[in-house]
């Protein structure tokens, strides 16, 4: 297994509000744990938020004693929430912040998911690309229900318009997904500064360009900057 993580503030913000976790070791009983997290709230309030709910998801992760990935998963996110919610709850400077949160780990063959918000996991078999996770965004939501189509999504005033985050409310429900790998696949995990600045098809391209994780993530954030930069950009990758 091959992994890298990197964070960039962007061309436009002036406070990078992503934070990342990228260990391809043991936390605790995970064979390995990656995490990426887009804070959000105003002043410090997104980056201690991200930053709050990553290091206690780990922390949590590290002396659980369940067995399963996803009970250890869901027992660290939600602890991760209760984290964010307490800080926000207690600080009035913190107020109102939350962070999205993308999880995940691999066990043999096997690909545990766990996401909240709209940050992603994206699967890259051979030259195809997948999305593993669903927003939980506003503009996601009209999708389905057919009110909107994908490319007006894109674009549209209400996109950044999350519908579930951590942090802001006592309880959080993560939606968990499992997913068989094959050796070379790459787990691609990623705040929406990468997302909303390339296409899903340019950053297989991208992927399949390169031959290191190292040179994939560098030139996947050079890519987004290069398309404007609008946002903080946060990955993680890891190669099978």
């Amino acid at each position: 297994m091959e992994t890298y993580s990197i964070t960039d503030v962007g061309m436009v913000r002036e406070m990078n509000q992503d934070y990342v976790f990228c260990y391809d070791n043991p936390v605790g009983n995970l064979s390995n744990l990656f995490l990426v997290a887009d804070g959000m709230g105003g002043h410090q309030a997104g980056d201690y938020a991200s930053r709050c709910c990553v290091e206690t998801v780990a922390n949590c992760t590290k002396n659980s004693k369940a067995k399963s990935p996803i009970s250890i998963l869901e027992e660290a996110i939600q602890e991760g929430n209760m984290a964010v919610f307490r800080q926000a709850e207690n600080d009035p400077s913190l107020y109102g912040m939350g962070t999205t949160l993308v999880a995940a780990t691999v066990v043999g063959s096997e690909l545990f998911v766990a996401n909240i918000g709209d940050s992603r996991a994206y699967l890259i078999h051979k030259d195809r690309i997948k999305q593993i996770t669903e927003d939980h965004s506003w503009v996601e939501e009209m999708v389905r229900l057919g009110e909107l189509e994908r490319e007006e999504a894109r674009t549209h005033r209400n996109k950044n318009v999350i519908t579930r985050a951590i942090g802001t409310s006592a309880l959080v429900q993560a939606d968990f997904f499992e997913v068989t790998v094959k050796e070379g696949d790459i787990l691609l995990m990623c705040t929406d500064g990468l997302t909303n600045m390339l296409e899903d098809e340019d950053i297989c391209e991208i992927i399949k360009q390169k031959h290191t994780v190292i040179d994939m993530g560098k030139e996947l954030v050079r890519a987004a900057n290069a398309n404007g930069g609008k946002d903080n950009i946060g990955i993680v990758l890891v190669q099978i």
